[in-house]
């Protein structure tokens, strides 16, 4: 798919510019493939999200294992959005380029009421919600939701189930469209760069490098932060430990590829029993994904800059929910930088002209999203363990790392 997506980009730049404003002739083509991310955004936000609360299900461990890493997962989601956020305010992408793309829709921001917004978020009638498109009302919902029959257990087994099968099926029907994405984005891209100048590829450009700033700030500061004074662990060995799973990571930029491997080094390496990590880590691969709350706190900084929406307090708020709630609701789905990236911005009612350039560069900062989300899932079923005293910490501090190959 990233091949595709890539030799599709070449040709739309090339069509871009050889034809400049006549490849807007391209444009049927790309309006399609954003009526179909369209789509999929209210069935797809609602099964994952529930599915994904769900995971966290029926083991007897869930008190102590599951309460504490569910915390864990939560916070780190919370602090990596917050991350994106404020790397993104500091960097301001977008600012030079305000006004280049179509305003279309804007948040309205006048007389803003943090308590109000947050209130509008509970829905009246959720059945007006999803048909409306609510996206706020959709995820609060679909939460509360996830709690109810994860907190019901067997009695709704069936139940659970059917979403299961309901967040698969979506996830089939993505797969589906993404087929589609190549085609669709090439379409976009030669539209945009036809239309667009050299100032918006440089707004890009920092957009890429906001993004890895805080994707290292998680690695080097925020990670070994928690190692250290949560777990009572050595950074180092920690890091030289998960090696392996973080080059598979970088290499795969699949979660679930490399969860194989994070199993193998959390059982060789970290000396981690398996009734822990093979609970953790599944569930991490599933609902944690910090290295996409990162890029979710940046996207929204970037679009708010480049559609001159202020950013107000109440606002940033909303970023940091958003960036957690889509970020649990990001796991398996296949394309999930585009789809998510999409649902962000139709939540926060900004138009979907942004969404050609985050298909285009997500090869590139999807390296850095994988790799953070399988630190942070590690980081979390480290901690877990040592906490729960499953860790020998002064051993694990001094101990000769074995290689384990990816």
């Amino acid at each position: 798919m990233h091949i595709k997506i890539f030799i599709c980009i070449v040709i739309g730049i090339i069509l871009g510019v050889t034809l400049g404003e006549k490849a807007s002739v391209l444009k049927p083509l790309g309006e399609v493939f954003l009526r179909l991310l369209k789509m999929l955004i209210v069935p797809l936000t609602f099964f994952t999200i529930v599915s994904g609360i769900t995971k966290m299900e029926d083991i007897k461990s869930l008190r102590t294992v599951g309460g504490r890493v569910g915390i864990y997962y939560i916070f780190s989601s919370l602090f990596a959005a917050t991350s994106g956020m404020i790397m993104a305010l500091i960097m301001k992408p977008g600012k030079e380029v305000i006004g280049i793309l179509d305003q279309g829709a804007t948040v309205e921001v006048s007389n803003f009421n943090f308590l109000e917004n947050v209130i509008s978020w509970i829905p009246t009638n959720p059945i007006e919600s999803l048909v409306t498109g609510n996206m706020l009302q959709i995820i609060f919902f679909s939460v509360f939701m996830g709690i109810a029959l994860l907190l019901l257990g067997e009695k709704v087994k069936k139940l659970v189930e059917i979403v299961d099968q309901s967040a698969e099926t979506m996830i089939k029907i993505t797969d589906i469209v993404m087929g589609f994405a190549p085609y669709g984005i090439l379409a976009l891209i030669a539209e945009m760069v036809g239309t667009l100048g050299s100032k918006m590829l440089a707004e890009v450009g920092k957009f890429i490098l906001t993004d890895y700033l805080a994707l290292t700030l998680m690695i080097l500061v925020v990670y070994p932060i928690i190692l250290k004074y949560i777990g009572k662990l050595s950074p180092r060995q920690f890091y030289r430990a998960i090696a392996p799973a973080m080059l598979v990571a970088a290499s795969t930029t699949s979660s679930a590829a490399t969860l194989p491997i994070s199993m193998n080094v959390a059982d060789k390496n970290l000396k981690i029993p398996e009734k822990i990590y093979g609970f953790t880590l599944p569930l991490g691969a599933t609902v944690n994904m910090d290295g996409m709350a990162v890029a979710l706190g940046v996207i929204s900084v970037f679009a708010a800059n480049v559609y001159d929406l202020p950013i107000t307090l109440p606002l940033m708020l909303q970023f940091m929910f958003l960036g957690l709630i889509l970020s649990i609701g990001a796991a398996g789905v296949k394309g999930a930088g585009i789809v998510m990236s999409t649902i962000l911005l139709q939540t926060l009612n900004l138009p979907l002209t942004l969404v050609p350039i985050f298909a285009a560069i997500w090869p590139i900062i999807d390296i850095g999203h994988t790799t953070t989300n399988i630190t942070g899932d590690l980081v979390g079923t480290t901690i877990v363990a040592a906490n729960i005293g499953e860790i020998d910490v002064n051993e694990f501090n001094n101990s000769v790392i074995k290689n384990v190959k990816p």
